[in-house]
């Protein structure tokens, strides 16, 4: 299990900027945190529309990964001119999927399984890849 630690948001010589939080196990309280420093790295950073949907999107991931995994989530998020990139990085094998292991929509009464959905549907581009222990969810936003 990691411990939860106070993430930090950074800015590089070449315009890059970073913020990088480690999540602890179930540790909810993380999900607002991470909005609101996700929030003040944006800052200067694209419209309102598109650091909503960042934040949106994020918390989502967040979630996830504090639901279905019991060893906590490192999220590193990153801008660099027109571009953010949000990663959350848990420690469970296994790739993500919809409850029950479906594979197609949700139904309107479900209260779990749109998280993925959005973010399939709102972010520019977005992945998966697995990495040694885990697997590192991705989306990217262009301002």
């Amino acid at each position: 299990m990691l411990p939860a630690h106070s993430g930090r948001a950074t800015g590089s010589p070449g315009g890059e900027a970073r913020l990088h939080h480690r999540l602890g196990c179930a540790d909810f309280t993380s999900v607002p945190e991470v909005r609101r420093r996700l929030r003040e790295l944006l800052r200067q950073w694209g419209g309102g529309d598109v650091r909503d949907v960042a934040e949106l999107l994020a918390s989502e991931l967040v979630t996830n990964a504090l639901v279905h995994t019991d060893h906590g989530a490192v999220v590193t998020a990153t801008v660099a001119s027109s571009t953010l990139r949000v990663e959350v990085r848990d420690f469970m094998t296994g790739l993500p999927m919809a409850p029950g292991g479906r594979q197609e929509m949700p139904d309107v009464f479900d209260t779990h399984g749109r998280g993925l959905l959005l973010v399939q549907n709102l972010a520019d581009s977005w992945g998966v890849r697995t990495q040694g222990i885990g697997k590192v969810i991705w989306f990217e936003l262009h301002a």
